[in-house]
């Protein structure tokens, strides 16, 4: 009873449901009988070897092993069992295509075009595998083994298309100076490309890659953090030196200048001076004064003609050196005169009680002799 159980298992040959998910099953059993019934399904062709041979290939569809209707099969016929059975080895190859496959890995070091900074690169994604020629997957690849995992193929063909990724994604950054921020805006020509290269390395072991799932290109976080602020460092030395910066600037010299006039802030030291006298258009100058015009809101600015200080438009003398303003200045007809102070010298308006730099108080003015009189005689 056991042996005619065997017999009958023998007769009908077909890949288990157990193997369905495998890229390539072999046969247990290199003795097959003859008019056994063979099942190939539709994503799949069987593959006959002898003496490390391909005999030949069988379509999917359901046919019976005998040589009057399978030519090849009269070279597997064992001679020494009368011609009942035939001695081979027998592979199931699924031709069907399968996704899902995932790789990843580091690249290379590159030399970002834009910033001249070394960034190391990593490619990670998904990809997709069929078999176009079974009879080279197994002469060129897996070999007459009795078990083989999917492993065994899908390893190498990730390693194979990463060798691809090193050389290409390099090439194409160093050609076409792209740069490494912003590089996922041409992961689909690097897709194509790679695609396309791939083809010729693989193309002996009868499989190809047919796609590319989710491939991205991408860079560790210290990296993408260095070349972000080295960006932004370049984009504000460009606006320093462009006149974009200057128009900035002196706006917001301006500014200061009017808010701190407003305020009460007196004089301005000479580096804010010379601010003022660097911007040119802002400032606008003329016979020793110059007249700044701040934002809406603020106080016009008279430099003086003596030391160059900014003094409120209503001051009649500088805070700085005392000197007039054009504000406190006579007509020509009536120029004053000034009084210099006894303690640090500062000419000062002749009626000043007070020396407008140094704070001494001022003599009083001389009191004119009255009209028609004499004065004091000396030595009297």
């Amino acid at each position: 009873m056991p042996l005619f159980g065997n017999e009958v298992k023998r007769e009908f040959i077909a890949r288990p449901d157990s193997a369905k998910a495998q890229i390539l099953y072999k046969w247990p059993d290199t003795n097959i009988r003859k008019w056994s019934q063979l099942t190939v399904e539709q994503d799949e062709q069987a593959v006959f070897f002898r003496d490390g041979l391909v005999q030949g290939t069988i379509a999917p569809g359901r046919c019976t092993l005998d040589s009057s209707e399978i030519p090849f099969l009269g070279k597997l016929v064992d001679a020494a069992t009368g011609g009942d059975v035939m001695k081979t080895e027998l592979y199931f190859i699924s031709t069907r295509e399968f996704p899902n496959l995932p790789f990843g890995g580091a690249v290379d070091n590159v030399v970002d075009p834009e910033t001249g900074l070394a960034v190391g690169l990593r490619v990670f994604g998904e990809y997709s595998l069929k078999v176009a020629e079974p009879q080279s997957l197994i002469l060129q690849l897996v070999g007459t083994q009795n078990l083989v995992s999917n492993d065994q193929i899908t390893d190498w063909m990730r390693e194979m298309l990463l060798k691809v990724l090193r050389t290409d994604v390099v090439t194409h950054i160093v050609q076409q100076g792209w740069a490494i921020l912003g590089i996922a805006a041409h992961t689909d020509d690097i897709e194509a490309a790679t695609i396309a290269k791939v083809q010729a390395n693989i193309q002996m072991y009868g499989v190809q890659i047919m796609r590319l799932g989710n491939f991205t290109i991408s860079i560790n976080d210290d990296d993408a953090e260095n070349l972000k602020k080295f960006r932004t460092n370049m984009a504000g030395a460009k606006l320093l030196s462009g006149p974009a910066f200057q128009q900035y600037a002196m706006g917001t010299a301006i500014e200061g200048i009017g808010q701190g006039a407003s305020q009460g802030g007196g004089a301005l030291g000479p580096a804010m001076m010379g601010v003022g006298l660097g911007m040119g258009g802002g400032l606008v100058g003329g016979m020793g004064n110059a007249i700044a015009q701040p934002p809406a809101g603020g106080a016009v600015m008279v430099r003086c003609g003596n030391c160059q200080a900014l003094n409120p438009e209503t001051a009649k003398f500088c805070a700085s050196c005392g000197q007039p303003t054009a504000a406190a200045a006579p007509p020509p007809q009536a120029a004053a005169t000034t009084v210099a102070c006894p303690s640090c010298g500062t000419p000062n308006a002749p009626n000043a009680r007070f020396c407008a730099n140094c704070g001494t108080a001022m003599a009083p003015p001389a009191t004119p002799p009255a009209e028609g009189g004499s004065p004091p005689a000396s030595g009297a």
